[in-house]
């Protein structure tokens, strides 16, 4: 286990590479999160990302990373190197952005973790590129021109893998996944609301494993 005074060890492999889908989580009552994160273990999806909207998600990172040690737990919606700080330390083992800025690359680079920095245009993945960042998040997907978009920068940006998110359902995740620059998607489908509300655990472990078994 990883102590808070320490960065976390990165995942062995590519954080794209640990299941077809990354759950996309928000959790309001850091309570929910262990039984969370064991159901989403337990039905196939070890990584998991903890979205920074809610006041709940640091203390749930940090319980996540603590008592459930077959999770790779991440932090999503990252906007700031403070960000970047308090998760590493709280036990991320992956941080995710919507978007990035130079101070947000840097603070992401120095982390000692992967990371998945956003983008939505062409230009956005070539200045990546250029700072070596190859593993992407390509966010709002569906939004930003979804599998079509991508199978169009497949092309002449070869060496670039994404987690397309926002806006990806069960139904449509085959179609991402399908294509060569996807290593994974993000979406929340497999932890509804009113599954985490009346803590259905067993529900969220089933979908987790719909999820795990949607690999091509």
């Amino acid at each position: 286990m990883t102590s808070a005074s320490a960065p976390a060890a990165p995942p062995d492999v590519s954080v794209l590479d640990l299941a077809p889908v990354l759950p996309v989580v928000v959790l309001h009552d850091a309570a929910d999160a262990v039984p969370l994160a064991r159901a989403l273990v337990a039905g196939g999806l070890p990584a998991i990302e903890v979205t920074l909207r809610t006041p709940a998600a640091l203390a749930s990172i940090r319980a996540m990373a603590a008592e459930v040690p077959g999770a790779v737990v991440g932090a999503g919606t990252v906007l700031s190197p403070r960000h970047v700080r308090d998760t590493v330390e709280a036990g991320a083992r992956f941080l995710v952005s919507p978007g990035w800025t130079e101070a947000l690359l840097e603070a992401m680079k120095a982390s000692g973790v992967p990371f998945l920095p956003g983008v939505s245009t062409t230009s956005e993945v070539v200045a990546l590129l250029e700072r070596g960042v190859t593993e992407m998040k390509f966010f709002p997907a569906e939004a930003a021109g979804g599998t079509d978009y991508l199978r169009a920068l497949s092309a002449p940006l070869p060496q670039v893998r994404f987690c397309p998110t926002g806006g990806i359902s069960a139904g449509s995740a085959p179609s991402y996944l399908s294509l060569p620059n996807v290593g994974c998607v993000g979406g929340s489908w497999m932890v509804p609301g009113d599954a985490v509300a009346a803590k259905d655990w067993d529900r969220v472990a089933r979908l987790a494993a719909e999820a795990a078994a949607l690999a091509p």
